[in-house]
């Protein structure tokens, strides 16, 4: 089913994540993975959502069939990808142009040459016959009652090389009835000047309506496809967080907020722009890639302050260091607290995790000083907030947060004469006044640690068996070198509702992860509202 897009067709967003995004090295799409970011899209109130080339393989073909039966658009108008009919033959003769029409889709852009040594050497046509199948196919389509975008592939090094005959092609499809001829950065070699110059002439010079895509391969995608808009694109076509061929395409997420945040141009439905962080992560989830944490607008980091000069100023007034609201965007100002720390930032991460320094200054020195000491040895607290947390409280209320005492741990690593390996660590402990001693097995040493510290903690403590270990980080320290070098260890641990960090930093990997280990156990319960031990 389509939907009519609540904003006016002046300027268009247009999606080709399903389609120019998934041929990014590393993503392989199911016909449910397209039906799930097609729903993100339409969420995310796009215009134009390109789904792929029916009849170029099945899996297209079927995604056009259970998309219009599965997917209520609100805002999206599905867009079937495919090319202008072949040298010699009618468009209503030519299989794929029919494939076009029997996926139903109300738009089709065409893919069309317009370098002149690529109609000659890729189509081994001439370059006639090449104006006339840009014609006779956009002619054809419009008769059938379909919306018609052409992309005029290679256009900038056509243009470069022939600029007369690339502006013929944009004139033939506009003149056939194209409603909007997209000009290529195929290749990704250009700069935003040279975008710019070229968009302004070709607009003047063939009247058309113009579109952008642009490669990333310079990186320059989003900056070549705002300097489009600025000589008059009015249609921009992106991929959700730049994925794409070679390095990429222009990434949506920053192209819209630009459109909206800076130009003032309303290409979104109203409140949709504050679910852009959610929809980018929501569609990396889809396509098994981890979300660039840097990324601009969206990424976990976009917003995060780890200088002290930078504290005191978001301390006073957060636009001081930060270009929009993170919130506008559906993202979060977040505090790094490092050796660079200042009174400000402990005392704003403070406030970001729930801990009340009141402005005691003393009690904020102290801090300071104890995460500037733990660093030299090698902590970082920047990635592991829950152990800064526990620091942070340990501080305030005097002492440690204690559910269990340690009275020892050790871990065996047994080598068999097979070549197989045993692993067994053993827990002496105290908790709720009653010692525990705990031994199991694992895969490796940590993970029996892990297991026998669960084994003894979780008669006393159910909550705990809703704990998971899902990432274990380990890096080598500088400053020593090989098996004597400093080991920080980062644990990443998830109740099933929410994720933690915690680090642990010893002369050996073990001991290090042991430390982390303990502060992971402990937040979890300080999370599950276990009051700790008197």
């Amino acid at each position: 089913m389509t939907a009519t897009s609540d904003l006016d067709d002046s300027f268009h967003v247009f999606d080709t994540t399903l389609r120019d995004g998934a041929q990014r090295e590393g993503i392989n799409l199911t016909v449910a993975d397209k039906l799930a970011i097609a729903r993100h899209l339409d969420d995310f109130g796009v215009g134009f959502i390109e789904g792929g080339w029916p009849g170029a393989n099945p899996r297209d073909t079927e995604f056009f069939a259970r998309a219009q039966q599965e997917i209520d658009f609100r805002h999206a108008q599905l867009v079937a990808f495919g090319s202008t009919r072949r040298a010699g033959t009618t468009a209503d003769q030519d299989p794929q142009v029919k494939a076009l029409l029997e996926s139903g889709a109300p738009v089709i852009t065409l893919v069309a040459k317009s370098h002149d040594r690529h109609v000659e050497l890729a189509l081994r046509t001439t370059l006639d016959e090449n104006l006339a199948m840009v014609r006779d196919t956009v002619s054809f389509l419009k008769e059938q009652g379909r919306r018609v975008f052409i992309d005029c592939e290679h256009f900038f090094d056509g243009y470069r090389a022939n600029p007369e005959y690339a502006k013929a092609v944009v004139r033939t499809a506009s003149e056939a009835g194209a409603d909007v001829v997209v000009l290529c950065d195929t290749n990704g070699g250009m700069l935003p000047a040279q975008i710019q110059a070229v968009v302004s002439t070709v607009l003047a010079d063939t009247g058309a309506r113009l579109g952008i895509h642009a490669q990333d391969d310079t990186g320059c995608a989003v900056a070549n496809t705002l300097a489009a808009v600025d000589a008059g694109a009015t249609h921009v076509q992106c991929t959700a967080n730049g994925y794409g061929e070679r390095v990429g395409n222009a990434n949506l997420f920053p192209v819209v907020a630009a459109l909206e945040l800076k130009y003032g141009k309303k290409v979104l439905p109203d409140g949709h722009l504050r679910e852009m962080t959610r929809i980018s992560h929501a569609i990396a989830e889809v396509v098994n890639l981890t979300p660039s944490t840097h990324q601009p607008y969206v990424g976990l980091s976009a917003f995060a302050h780890k200088a002290g000069l930078h504290a005191s100023a978001i301390k006073v007034d957060p636009d001081l260091y930060q270009h929009i609201d993170p919130e506008q965007v559906g993202n979060t100002m977040r505090m790094l607290v490092s050796d660079m720390a200042g009174r400000a930032s402990i005392e704003l991460k403070g406030k970001e995790l729930g801990v009340d320094l009141g402005g005691d200054r003393e009690l904020i020195g102290r801090v300071v000083e104890r995460v500037k000491e733990r660093e030299l040895k090698g902590y970082t607290y920047e990635a592991a907030d829950a152990s800064f947390e526990l620091l942070l409280r340990a501080e305030v209320q005097g002492g440690p947060l204690r559910y269990f005492e340690v009275e020892s741990w050790r871990a065996i690593v047994e080598d068999r004469p097979d070549g197989s390996h045993a692993n067994e660590a053993t827990v002496k402990l105290w908790a709720k006044g009653e010692r525990i001693v705990a031994t199991a097995e694992g895969n490796g040493p940590v993970h029996a640690l892990d297991s026998s510290l669960r084994v003894g903690l979780e008669k006393i403590y159910p909550q705990l068996a809703k704990l998971e270990l899902v990432d274990y980080k380990v890096r080598i320290l500088e400053g020593k070198h090989g098996t004597n070098s400093t080991t920080r260890v980062l644990i990443s641990t998830s109740d099933g509702t929410g994720e933690w960090s915690t680090v642990g930093v010893a002369d050996n990997v073990i001991a290090a992860s042991w430390q982390a280990l303990e502060d992971a156990y402990t937040y979890g319960l300080l999370r599950a509202g276990v009051a700790p031990a008197e």
